[in-house]
């Protein structure tokens, strides 16, 4: 367990060396447009169930990512394709031009539940969210971007962490879902999803 301590602290030391080096965002555009769009959507904002939209999320963020998935520290089977050998210029660039991108929601967004939205909306100050994912929600440094997300990809992530199926970089994520019915993650979801 130590080990693994060590691991995260190493490859977020690296993340942040990253992030202060020189970033090319017309060289992460085309390798985006190349190894990326097809699910992440041309704009960085996913179309396909299941799928995270990436523009506007912090450019540590993606990076952090990126380097646990190349290291096969995270395990997405269809990001190991692309992420397996990935120069660490290569994640700069990918990462600085997601960040450059305007978030937005996906074309395909529901329409808004008054009732569910009220409910996840109670549920945000109770959880802390806005402590690590800032009041906005627009997240920062290796703290994701969750207002506009889709809501698919956000209810299976909270459930994930919830289950202990998915750990992140420390154990904030499972303890701040831990005891939330499936009713209270699809509301908390439905939510932030809505929020811009």
């Amino acid at each position: 367990m130590r080990l693994a301590g060590l691991l995260a602290a190493a490859l977020f030391g690296a993340a942040a060396a990253f992030s202060a080096a020189a970033q090319d965002v017309a060289r992460g555009a085309d390798l985006a447009a190349h190894r990326c769009a097809n699910c992440h959507g041309a704009d960085g904002r996913s179309q396909t169930e299941g799928i995270p939209s990436l523009a506007g999320q912090p450019a540590l963020f993606i990076t952090t990512q990126m380097i646990l998935f190349r290291e096969g520290l995270r395990h997405v089977p269809a990001m190991l394709a692309f992420a397996q050998g990935l120069p660490d210029r290569e994640i700069e660039d990918l990462a600085a031009y997601f960040a450059s991108l305007p978030p937005g929601p996906p074309d395909d967004r529901r329409a808004r539940d008054p009732a569910l939205f009220a409910a996840g909306q109670a549920l945000i100050g109770p959880r802390n969210c806005a402590v690590c994912h800032t009041p906005t929600l627009a997240g920062r440094e290796q703290v994701p971007r969750i207002v506009g997300q889709r809501e698919d990809f956000l209810a299976r992530t909270m459930a994930e962490y919830r289950d202990g199926e998915r750990v992140g970089a420390d154990s904030q994520m499972n303890g701040a879902v831990v005891g939330l019915s499936d009713a209270q993650i699809a509301a908390l979801a439905h939510y932030l999803s809505q929020r811009d």
